[in-house]
């Protein structure tokens, strides 16, 4: 119990890194940590040298195994089954793809095309962004790994059940034509040696940072300005787990915004800190990453109105349902 306690204060909240941005923003920048700008200093520099350390090991270790199940063998694997247990599988397969909703859908159009039920894509296309497992290191790294098991737990009971009933409700008329004769190479994967699987995995950490460093530095520009700045009694009275109306609130909000999970992160904490429920920014978290802007407008391209307003309902559902259910139960996490 020791020991793990120790890894997970070291190498997951460093610990070591708190101390040392301390020691720069104390005797360098001659600031008190206390004070609202030497706060908003360390919490921006903490957060961002965390994030990316984290984000670049995480990656390259999943792009890694990754590497082993490219998108031909991965649809192979998915068109083996059939029903809840496809469902289920697909979005399991989701969570080892580190992708954000936009990049998901070029997939999705390709197992589709591959002549997977629309449900499968579905509950892989919920929860790629949703529950990848850096994301949930990362989550464990900033609250507790409680909160962090029982968001995957909540994220894949969503993928799930959305993509089983658009799986029963029939709505295959509902996607576009050319999705279905799209084109889809058969070809071997060829195998790669371990020198390539490292160079892929390099690859990735590259695309993916470059992807996403703006809205992490962002994210915790906005994460620092509500910790020190924003007073505690403004963010309770708005988003406190005792409003009705928190859970709802943080969704709309969420939803038009765009922005990786990675970003979003340093926001939830500071909220939680500053007295936000646990269920209204897990909420706002999903919101921004299963239902932003511009994964909508690419996939109302691929999909006709009926069948994306029955995904964006299901997915809404879903996430006030798990926001609300978090607040009630925020004090056996917490």
């Amino acid at each position: 119990m020791f020991i793990f306690q120790w890894l997970n204060s070291q190498l997951l909240k460093m610990e070591w890194l708190y101390n040392l941005v301390t020691i720069l923003v104390e005797n360098v920048f001659k600031l008190d940590v206390g004070s609202r700008l030497g706060g908003s200093i360390h919490f921006f520099v903490y957060d961002v040298v965390k994030i990316f350390i984290l984000l670049s090991v995480l990656i390259f270790t999943i792009s890694y195994v990754q590497s082993f199940f490219p998108p031909e063998r991965t649809k192979k694997i998915l068109g083996g089954y059939k029903g809840l247990f496809a469902n289920t599988l697909g979005a399991f397969l989701g969570t080892v793809t580190p992708f954000c909703s936009c990049s998901s859908i070029p997939i999705f159009i390709g197992f589709t095309s591959a002549g997977l039920p629309i449900g499968v894509t579905f509950s892989f296309l919920i929860s790629s962004p949703l529950v990848d497992l850096a994301s949930v290191i990362l989550l464990a790294s900033i609250f507790n790994w409680e909160i962090a098991i029982a968001y995957v737990v909540a994220g894949l009971v969503l993928a799930i059940t959305a993509g089983t009933i658009i799986s029963k409700s029939n709505l295959e008329e509902y996607v576009e034509s050319f999705v279905y004769s799209n084109p889809i190479l058969e070809a071997e994967q060829e195998s790669l040696a371990t020198k390539d699987r490292i160079d892929f995995a390099k690859e990735q950490v590259k695309e993916i940072i470059t992807r996403v460093w703006l809205y992490i530095l962002i994210g915790v520009g906005i994460g620092a300005l509500i910790h020190n700045w924003i007073p505690a009694n403004i963010i309770s009275a708005l988003l406190g787990e005792d409003k009705w109306y928190s859970v709802l609130l943080a969704t709309l909000v969420g939803i038009p915004m765009y922005a990786d999970i990675f970003g979003t992160l340093p926001i939830a904490e500071a909220l939680v800190y500053k007295g936000a429920g646990i269920g209204t920014v897990l909420a706002f978290m999903m919101g921004v990453t299963a239902l932003s802007l511009p994964s909508i407008i690419m996939l109302s391209k691929v999909i006709k109105t009926r069948l994306l307003l029955v995904f964006i309902g299901l997915v809404t559902l879903g996430i006030l349902i798990i926001g609300y259910a978090f607040n009630a139960f925020s004090y056996l996490l917490l």
